[in-house]
């Protein structure tokens, strides 16, 4: 497999060109030759230094990322971008990036990942983004609390960013929507929903949330977004053959 076949192989069921118009992330190929062979590819929430460090001093040709380098604008090739980039050469490695498209996917997505994880039932598209519904809400297949959430999206026991516990004690239906989102918690009051559950706060939206009697859960981006990286990982493994690593640089953010 080519670096173009792994581009053609995740558009066969990443929506990359269909969201092109609303995402600010340059989805697909961000640096890299398109003929060079692949044996080994490293999966990461963000494109830093460090994650191009270790995947290059794991052998991999590619590294796909959640967060790539490039939004929305052009950018000057100076400081720490520039010695990215220079990284990446230096190790003739590509680096690939999916933003929105691997967050809303209803099987391979953050969203559809932690919707699993959480055994959520009865699921229907939630959280419209410029038209576009990017997370999941459904019903719990047994009713749990906040907690009981919090310590399975974050089995190593860390704190949340934030609990705001002013839904009902027993959780029934929740809807979820990845990172920094929580804007997208206004869109779950007066619909019945029990607890909304994202990435990272805001203050904005704290008595709106309070006064509505929903519970708030920002669990942190880094950690609603490394679900599906891991579910590509495995699928590329399995319909590939190739070698695959997660690189794991958890910001607690």
């Amino acid at each position: 497999m080519t670096l173009s076949d792994f581009d053609l192989w995740c558009r066969s069921f990443l929506q990359i060109d269909e969201l092109r118009t609303i995402d600010d992330s340059l989805n697909g190929v961000q640096v890299g030759r398109l003929k060079k062979p692949l044996t080994k590819v490293a999966f990461a929430v963000d494109a830093c230094a460090a994650s191009i460090r270790r995947a290059a001093e794991a052998g991999a040709e590619l590294l796909f990322v959640h967060h790539g380098m490039f939004w929305g604008s052009p950018a000057r090739i100076e400081g720490p971008l520039l010695e990215r980039i220079r990284s990446l050469l230096d190790a003739d490695m590509g680096l690939y990036a999916c933003h929105l498209p691997l967050d809303m996917h209803p099987e391979f997505g953050n969203n559809a990942q932690l919707a699993n994880l959480l055994r959520l039932e009865d699921r229907k598209p939630f959280g419209v983004y410029h038209g576009v519904s990017i997370g999941v809400s459904g019903r719990l297949k047994q009713p749990r609390t906040a907690e009981e959430l919090v310590a399975a999206i974050l089995p190593d026991n860390s704190p949340p960013r934030t609990l705001i516990a002013a839904g009902p004690e027993r959780i029934n239906t929740l809807a979820i929507v990845s990172g920094g989102a929580p804007f997208e918690a206004l869109q779950a009051l007066g619909k019945g929903i029990d607890a909304f559950i994202t990435g990272e706060p805001s203050h904005s939206i704290y008595h709106q949330v309070v006064e509505g009697g929903l519970t708030f859960i920002a669990a942190g981006h880094y950690a609603t977004e490394t679900w599906g990286l891991r579910a590509v990982e495995a699928k590329l493994k399995a319909e590939t053959g190739l070698q695959t690593l997660f690189i794991d640089l958890p910001t607690g953010l």
